[in-house]
């Protein structure tokens, strides 16, 4: 993997922590699910059946809307709230990328541990039995 590269997924992954924050929150994934059904709500409808307060619920929507997860259409004096899957595609396929990489990284790890442990060992031994044998210690004198 080039430097280049390297840094732009470094840099894509922490631009992708912020959302996994705001999705760490039991109730803001609740709205996200609720939000998800389609339709655009308001803060009262979000807040009815919740026992948290609108300015809870409004706290919790900012967050959303920070990391694109929701944004807000005003509406005369209301706002309403609309899911946006975008980032939430976006995670996916990020959390794909890193399954992909990582059942490539165990494949190599069961194929070191099944096949190539052991001569790598038999290698080592060897090498170290090569090296006893060269090495002569002399005794300092007395």
């Amino acid at each position: 993997m080039s430097h280049k590269r390297h840094s732009s997924v470094g840099v894509k992954r922490l631009a992708r922590a912020p959302v996994f924050a705001a999705l760490g929150d039991a109730t803001r994934l609740t709205l996200v699910a609720k939000l998800s059904r389609g339709q655009p709500y308001s803060i009262s409808q979000l807040t009815r059946g919740s026992k948290l307060t609108r300015q809870a619920i409004t706290k919790h929507l900012r967050v959303l809307e920070n990391v694109g997860i929701v944004h807000s259409v005003r509406t005369g004096r209301e706002s309403r709230f609309q899911f946006d899957p975008q980032p939430m595609v976006e995670m996916k396929e990020y959390l794909e990328f890193v399954s992909k990489h990582w059942d490539q990284a165990l494949s190599r790890l069961k194929s070191f541990v099944e096949d190539g442990a052991p001569k790598a060992t038999q290698r080592i031994l060897g090498h170290a039995r090569n090296q006893e044998r060269n090495f002569s210690y002399e005794r300092p004198e007395t």
